[in-house]
């Protein structure tokens, strides 16, 4: 059972690569084409025809999770929660707006998943189209680079929780741990870091928000939002120092 669920997840995971390597792809509509279903329960032939049924809900059902597994094999995490820190600590509210923020987060990703993706492509997807290697070296090759990639990314007391937690051996190496216990032991050590670093981003802020309540209070502007005033500060302070260049050089930088 286990290893039918690794099996799964390997595949899931390779769909996903497939389906970021189709973006650099061009494709055209008047080169695809969409089976018909008809069907009929009492012919002789009923059987195949639900089981063919049954095969495109699951690759459906499939699909469905891939965005999902997308997430949270990669590097989206954690830049989307230091962005989402940044709005806050700025006190903007509803700007940088959530798509623009969920937008810079994936093609933030695209950049610095290209790595990633490239070695799946070269040692997994391009043998498979030669017929040089079988389907289960195919999944297994394509595991491989993003389990190194989370592996890096995790920490050692995350991956030991799941191991306890799924009852496995202790592993011999890296390699040997299953990807269903590396997939949240990565994503909880994401959300620690991007914790982290959004701490980080507040301390400014904070300071400055703190000043200005100060001033505000000793001029006796006690029924004046402190929030009103500093939020005009805290913009020109994050321009003045290129806060957008520094913070995404760190968040890149935080990866390798």
């Amino acid at each position: 059972m286990l290893a039918r669920s690794r099996r799964l997840i390997g595949a899931i995971l390779l769909l996903s690569a497939f389906f970021v390597v189709g973006l650099q792809t061009p494709c055209s509509a008047a080169g695809m084409s969409f089976p018909g279903i008809q069907f009929d329960l009492d012919a002789n032939e009923a059987p195949q025809q639900v089981s063919g049924i049954l095969q495109i809900v699951f690759l459906l059902t499939v699909l469905s999770i891939v965005p999902g597994i997308l997430i949270l094999t990669t590097s989206f995490t954690r830049l989307a929660v230091v962005l989402s820190f940044l709005r806050h600590a700025l006190g903007t509210q509803g700007s940088p707006p959530s798509q623009i923020i969920v937008g810079l987060a994936l093609f933030l990703t695209f950049f610095i998943m290209q790595p990633v993706w490239q070695r799946i492509y070269t040692e997994a997807i391009t043998p498979y189209n030669q017929h040089e290697i079988s389907g289960e070296e195919f999944v297994n090759r394509g595991i491989k680079p993003l389990k190194d990639f989370m592996l890096k990314q995790t920490r050692t007391k995350d991956l030991a929780l799941f191991v306890s937690l799924a009852n496995e051996e202790k592993p011999k190496n890296a390699e040997a741990l299953s990807i269903v216990s590396i997939i949240p032991a990565f994503a909880i050590s994401e959300l620690k870091t991007a914790f982290q670093i959004g701490f980080v981003l507040y301390i400014p802020f904070i300071i400055l928000d703190m000043v200005i309540s100060s001033i505000l209070l000793s001029m006796g502007m006690m029924m004046l939002p402190p929030a009103m005033i500093s939020m005009p500060f805290k913009l020109m302070l994050f321009v003045l120092v290129d806060g957008w260049n520094l913070l995404i050089l760190s968040l890149v930088k935080s990866f390798h």
